[in-house]
């Protein structure tokens, strides 16, 4: 596997970013085992919403390339929201054209040594995951993650789809040691 290019992302990325966000969690095309699209319908972000994300203080989004013959190709994205001590880490995804060989991993064990090199005295990595995805939920377990008494109701105010069937958020956590 090619070594990946990370950068922060900028107003310039939008267009790619939704398309590449939408395409990872409401899609299932290529090698994708990421897909929501049988559980919440219509698009996670939107343009004006990633516009925000990039605009809040105490959040960053980076982005992941391969660069083939000088051109580069986005293949993921990362998203890293300060909290206190901890980190949220989350709008995480890999193009499904490029799921399954490792990448995902990759973007993640980045992620949290930005997050560890930008704030050194953190001692919590944090996520939200759909609890009807077992498998990205065990997908976490073995990368460190656990699950904590923390359930949260889907956010359907924050217009990210609609649910199809009853959902909730499974919070997981990961100490730094």
């Amino acid at each position: 596997m090619q070594p990946l290019k990370y950068r922060l992302a900028n107003a310039s990325d939008v267009e790619s970013l939704v398309a590449l966000i939408n395409q990872a969690y409401r899609t299932n095309t290529g090698s994708s085992w990421t897909s929501e699209q049988d559980i919440v319908t219509g698009d996670r972000i939107n343009h004006q919403q990633l516009l925000e994300s990039l605009n809040q203080q105490n959040f960053s989004l980076f982005v992941a390339e391969i660069v083939e013959h000088s051109e580069s190709a986005l293949v993921a994205c990362v998203g890293l929201a300060f909290q206190h001590s901890s980190v949220e880490i989350g709008t995480f995804c890999v193009a499904s054209d490029w799921q399954n060989q490792g990448i995902g991993k990759q973007v993640l064990a980045y992620a949290e040594q930005k997050a560890f090199a930008i704030f050194p005295t953190l001692i919590s990595y944090e996520m939200f995951v759909l609890d009807a995805r077992i498998e990205l939920i065990q997908y976490y377990e073995r990368c460190g993650y656990s699950k904590t008494a923390c359930i949260e109701s889907y956010p359907i105010h924050a217009n990210v789809g609609q649910p199809l069937i009853d959902l909730q958020l499974q919070h997981m956590s990961k100490s730094i040691s």
